[in-house]
Parts: structure tokens; C-alpha cells; sequence
């Protein structure tokens, strides 16, 4: 089964649903956030910003949309303990876990391997391949709690193609990729957690905007125009969808 371009979700598509954002502050993560609320679920905004965060809260919360929890996490410094407690909050609020999306991301510097300073290595890789492991693995027996819960993690083509300069981004992205299907793998016999990897392709989002100064930004979609294809992984239209690598703009 693959994503459909042309997919319409049913208004009440997440109904009840719990779905934790990470990101969610800004670009993907807000579009896909206001998606899911509008939809019925309840929103675990995470992201580093609590400013954005509660932008977002209020936008969610003023539309009617069932009243979201703000969790600040700073992914970059996430330990196990901070996973713990956002997993025990989880567990004292809502007892399970329908949704979880990695969406938060961050590409460091687009440098040669020969020159790419190791501090900054070891943070863009916590970012975007340790941290994501950390909460996953945290909220595994509250995903297992959910009749059909949904994990899914963000790539980007510069891992397929293991773009030059683009260093510890793309050897992160490789490896969220690898995760993902080896967790798909690992869950499948004996739960019914769903895990795939979603590619956003090129949005305009301030991430983009700020790598590739010199495109046109114009020439990219919103997020809000690509939000369908989360939905359509979040929720139950793609039961039995799983180790998939799936493209928001397919090409």
C-alpha cells in the first residue's frame, strides 16, 4: 500500500487519538500539529521553544480542537531521564500512546568531511538520530498500550543519495532510516505498533530556508499543503503499512 497523493482524511480520522509532535513549534511539526487536533486527537507539543509552542497551543486550542499538552524538550541535551519523565506524564495523563512523529531537525553545517568540527558532529547526530532512539525506546510500553499505535520518523534524500557536505545531517538521516525499518521489524510479530519513515521532500520551512539561502522559497509548498501524507500515517488508513519509506510529494 502506498500513500496517495489524492488521500482525504475523514474529519474524525484521530479521534481520541494521542499523538506526540516533536518540532512542533514551527513549520512540519505546527501544520502537522494543527492537522491531527483538527482531526481529533490530542496534541503532545515538543519541541525547545515553549514560546512556539504555546503560539501553536492557543492556535489549536482557539479553533476548538481538543485542548493539547505543551512538554518542552531540548533533544539536543536529552538524556534518559528526561524521556523518563516525559513518559511518565504520558502514563499519568493519558495511560497509552496512539501516535508518536520525530519530526524535529536540525542540519548543523553543510561542510567536507575533512574539515566538519567533532563537537558539532556529536551534536547533530544527537539530534537527529540519538534522541529520536531515546524516546522511542522510552515510549515503547505506552505505544504497546494503544490498540494500533503509529511511529514515525523524518528522513530526507540527501541520506539516500549520501549527498556530499552534508555530513553528520545525512549519515543521522541514514541511520534514522536503518532504525526505522529494524524497529518495523522487531515490533511486527508481537504488537501492533506501526513504524515507517516518512521524506518531506522540499517545504518551505525556515530549516530549508535558512540551508539554501539562495533558492526561491516561493517554488517550494507550505507544510499545510503536504499535511494529508502524516495523516494518512498517523491513522488508521495505513494499518498494515510498515518499514516503509513513504514520500509526502511523490516523485
Amino acid at each position: 500500500m502506498n500513500y496517495d497523493p489524492q488521500y482525504a482524511p475523514a474529519p474524525d480520522l484521530l479521534r481520541e487519538r494521542v499523538i506526540l509532535i516533536t518540532g512542533a513549534g514551527d513549520g512540519i511539526g505546527r501544520a502537522v500539529a494543527r492537522a491531527c487536533a483538527a482531526h481529533g486527537a490530542t496534541v503532545i507539543l515538543s519541541g525547545r521553544t515553549k514560546k512556539k509552542l504555546e503560539a501553536v497551543y492557543d492556535e489549536i486550542e482557539s479553533a476548538g480542537h481538543p485542548q493539547p499538552v505543551i512538554h518542552p524538550l531540548n533533544l539536543e541535551s536529552l538524556t534518559p531521564t528526561d524521556v523518563d519523565t516525559i513518559a511518565e506524564a504520558i502514563d499519568q495523563n493519558f495511560g497509552r500512546l496512539d501516535g508518536l512523529l520525530h519530526n524535529a531537525g536540525w542540519v548543523g553545517s553543510l561542510t567536507p568531511i575533512a574539515n566538519y568540527e567533532p563537537e558539532l558532529w556529536l551534536r547533530v547526530v544527537q539530534l537527529n538520530l540519538s534522541a529520536p532512539f531515546l524516546l522511542t525506546q522510552a515510549l515503547l510500553g505506552l505505544l504497546n498500550r494503544a490498540p494500533a499505535a503509529s511511529v514515525v520518523f523524518t528522513t530526507d534524500a540527501v541520506a539516500q543519495r549520501a549527498q556530499a557536505y552534508y555530513g553528520a545531517y545525512a549519515a543521522a538521516k541514514g541511520g534514522i532510516e536503518v532504525l526505522a525499518r529494524m524497529l518495523a521489524s522487531e515490533l511486527e510479530a508481537n504488537t501492533r505498533i506501526r513504524v515507517n519513515t516518512i521524506d518531506p521532500g522540499e517545504v518551505r520551512t525556515n530549516l530549508r530556508i535558512r540551508t539554501f539561502p539562495g533558492i526561491t522559497p516561493e517554488n517550494w509548498p507550505r507544510p499545510e499543503a503536504l499535511v494529508n501524507a502524516w495523516l494518512w500515517l498517523l491513522g488508521p488508513d495505513s494499518d498494515g503499512v510498515r518499514g516503509q519509506l513513504v514520500q509526502a510529494q511523490p516523485r
